[in-house]
């Protein structure tokens, strides 16, 4: 099924996970799978390598699977900064091939020494996929993509991607929903119609809040800067009061009417688990 129909529905409950790396085995992985499944989310969504590191092969397999094994609907990343021709024509088949119907179609961030750039922008291989018969999400930033210092030109990018035939979209993590609500006033204002899932990250340490400021610009409110401070060195409560802060962001964005929300899971089905019996 494609997510457009699944959004026609309902107001769905998604995760997202990543390939296993490292020493993360194929077999932990469906572990991981197996657990999440019996959450049944609406949707699971698959990242990818922007490296070339046979990420992006395991994405298409692993997408594929989530439907074919577990009988849940998938969405796999594809991202295009690094891609040349070649490698574009390879990722699309492999998702064919893996009876992948949805894609979440992504810029990427640059490799260093990387001169691959069939694509420079999402909208442009949105453009190609939709011609590739495939339903696709976008990305969109709250606070504003992190290269992008002018955020009028972050909303008209926003509205290219739907015209380039986005289907929906999923933010950005954030961790104060008034960034959220003041982002899709403005994304409304301007035309864009299509479903936006706003993405909830669960605070589990704070060298991952660390992460998430200089990687992705995420601001931080004063109820988080306390938890930090209180839970310091005490990971088992800091943990709990992340789960605790992230139920309550999401009771509020559902109580406000959102179209959906999507939950970064860190392929950790407790996590998931326990958001959603908070929520409960």
């Amino acid at each position: 099924m494609k997510i457009a129909e699944i959004f026609q529905q309902k107001k769905p409950i998604s995760f997202e996970i990543f390939p296993p790396k490292g020493e993360l085995s194929t077999e932990s992985f469906h572990a991981t799978l197996s657990a999440l499944s019996k959450l049944s989310p609406d949707y699971i969504s698959v990242t990818c390598s922007a490296g070339g590191s046979g990420g992006r092969e395991r994405t298409a397999v692993l997408a594929g699977s989530i439907r074919k094994d577990y009988g849940i609907e998938s969405c796999a990343h594809l991202t295009c900064i690094n891609s040349d021709e070649q490698m574009l024509c390879e990722d699309v088949q492999r998702l064919h091939d893996a009876g992948v119907e949805n894609v979440l179609a992504l810029r990427g961030d640059v490799i260093p020494g990387s001169t691959a750039r069939v694509f420079r922008y999402a909208s442009q291989l949105m453009r190609r996929l939709q011609a590739e018969g495939f339903c696709m999400g976008g990305a969109c930033y709250p606070e504003g993509h992190i290269e992008c210092a002018d955020p009028e030109e972050d909303l008209r990018h926003l509205y290219e991607k739907q015209e380039a035939g986005a289907s929906f979209f999923v933010t950005q993590l954030f961790f104060d929903n008034t960034c959220f609500y003041r982002f899709l006033e403005k994304a409304r204002g301007i035309g864009v119609h299509i479903p936006i899932t706003p993405g909830v990250m669960p605070i589990l340490s704070k060298a991952q809040i660390e992460r998430m400021i200089f990687t992705c610009g995420a601001s931080l409110p004063s109820d988080i800067i306390r938890i930090l401070y209180r839970y310091e060195n005490d990971p088992d409560s800091l943990r709990k009061a992340g789960i605790d802060y992230a139920v309550r962001q999401i009771r509020d964005l559902q109580a406000h009417g959102a179209d959906g929300i999507h939950i970064y899971t860190m392929n950790r089905p407790q996590i998931a688990t326990d958001i959603l019996e908070g929520l409960r």
